[in-house]
């Protein structure tokens, strides 16, 4: 350093020369509220495990199966590990390099020449070594710096992906079930319907028996009730798809998957509202993810523009030599310390396009960003009206079928006493048979609306404290 003190004093000087690079985000003018009128609690009050608002001890258990066992967020955990290791050796860089290196051997030679004696000249040499060197690369631009910015905004956005699968992948399984319990009471209904029809049987043979109807009526109601039985056996095998859906969610072998009985009318329809639109943008972990991944864009474009920036490099090294075998007796020893700058002269704009496509990259997520806010604002729109409109839709339900009950019973007891024909009983069979599928329908998508509600909503989800680099 006294013999060529340049390069050190080149690097203090630019010491302070680090390159920055503005974080883009989406210009979107967020709405102050939203369109649709909601109702229920505020967002405040979302747990993460809202699945509890449910009243399902099972839908519970299985989602905790689920957490635990699910192939593809194990997938997804694994790569948030990754993601932290790329971490820890972008970090590596901002230390300098040690190595140590030992060797010892042994070398013998034959020239072939004879010497004045009359014998072969024959030379051999031991030599035995250690060797201790470093090297450092000073971070005049914020090029190493900025790389390691990059590779923790690249976890964060992997872990921001965790939670969202979480999410999802809960969902999945509160909707599936929700299906299973569904097809189980559609499967229900039409067993109950079934013996029905057959009960109505009954009373048209005995009366064509009597002479009181012709044999169309009785194949009328024959018909019918082969239609109503042959209506079970697919939902029987819904109830089994269903149920093995639920077992590759929670990863178990469908072949031993096993549930227990739980009534679809015994569950909770919560209720969920949605706060400000603009808090949508610290709920979510699939916009979080959009915004890691775009702060990650803008250190590479930092280390894009430092490569056109010289760099400096400091080394040194020391050792020890001895001419022995395996023995550092009485050695020599060496010293040797040095820089080095290097700056590219010509590589074709390779560098410069490099630039270019880091920029391009930025701008391309910005858009990404901005349509994933766009669309989650439109989730949470179409959830809220969803919602309301099914929650009518289900209390005209009720209403229809207790009158389509009515008219049932009515239609049988003056089928019986010959006052109305078979037609109108048939008739009156297939409007409750209608009523009871639909309300079992609507029953399913206001669960279903629910789940969704708190997945648009992202679940309780909250931004994790800065420098957080925990995984799962």
């Amino acid at each position: 350093m006294r013999s060529n003190p340049a390069p050190f004093i080149l690097a203090l000087a630019l010491a302070g020369c680090t390159l920055s690079e503005p974080l883009v985000r989406p210009d979107i003018d967020i709405p102050a509220q939203w369109a649709e009128v909601s109702r229920g609690a505020d967002t405040e009050a979302l747990s993460p495990r809202w699945w509890q608002d449910f009243s399902s001890p099972r839908l519970e258990r299985l989602i905790e199966a689920a957490f635990t066992g699910n192939p593809d967020l194990r997938i997804q955990g694994e790569r948030v590990i990754q993601a932290g290791l790329a971490l820890t050796g972008s970090r590596a860089s901002l230390f300098p390099a040690l190595d140590l290196s030992a060797n010892s051997g042994w070398n013998r030679s034959d020239s072939g020449d004879r010497g004045d004696n009359g014998h072969n000249v024959i030379s051999e040499r031991k030599s035995s070594s250690l060797n201790l060197s470093t090297s450092y690369e000073i971070d005049l631009w914020g090029r190493i710096a900025a790389s390691v910015s990059g590779s923790e905004a690249s976890l964060n956005a992997n872990r921001h992906d965790f939670d969202a699968a979480r999410l999802s992948l809960a969902a999945s399984v509160a909707t599936t079930y929700f299906q299973y319990l569904t097809s189980q009471e559609q499967l229900r209904i039409a067993t109950e319907n079934l013996l029905i029809t057959e009960r109505v049987l009954k009373i048209v043979d005995v009366r064509y028996r009597n002479g009181a109807v012709s044999a169309l009526d009785l194949s009328r109601q024959q018909t019918a009730v082969l239609t109503q039985r042959a209506q079970i056996e697919p939902l029987e095998v819904q109830v089994r798809q269903t149920r093995t859906a639920l077992a590759i969610l929670t990863g178990q072998p469908p072949q031993t998957f096993a549930l227990d009985d739980e009534a679809l009318a015994a569950l909770t329809v919560p209720e969920v509202t949605a706060s400000q639109p603009a808090e949508l943008l610290l709920r979510r972990p699939d916009l979080a993810a959009s915004e890691a991944r775009l702060s990650a864009a803008t250190a590479d474009i930092v280390v894009a523009r430092a490569e056109l920036f010289p760099r400096i490099s400091l080394s040194a090294s020391g050792g020890l030599t001895s001419e022995f075998l395996f023995s550092l007796a009485d050695p020599a020893n060496t010293v040797s310390i040095s820089s080095a700058l290097v700056q590219n002269i010509f590589d074709g704009g390779k560098r410069r396009a490099q630039v270019d496509i880091a920029r391009s990259h930025q701008r391309e997520l910005v858009e990404t960003y901005r349509k994933n806010i766009l669309t989650a604002l439109k989730e949470v729109e179409d959830a809220l009206g969803n919602s309301a409109r099914d929650l009518r839709h289900e209390d005209n339900q009720r209403q229809i079928l207790a009158e389509a009950g009515r008219s049932l019973h009515l239609a049988e007891l003056r089928y019986q006493e010959g006052a109305a024909d078979l037609l109108t009983v048939l008739d009156a069979q297939r409007t409750r048979f209608s009523a009871q599928e639909q309300l079992a329908q609507l029953r399913l998508a206001r669960l279903n609306d629910a789940v969704n509600l708190y997945k648009v909503l992202g679940g309780g989800w909250e931004m994790p404290p800065t420098g957080d680099t925990a995984q799962p």
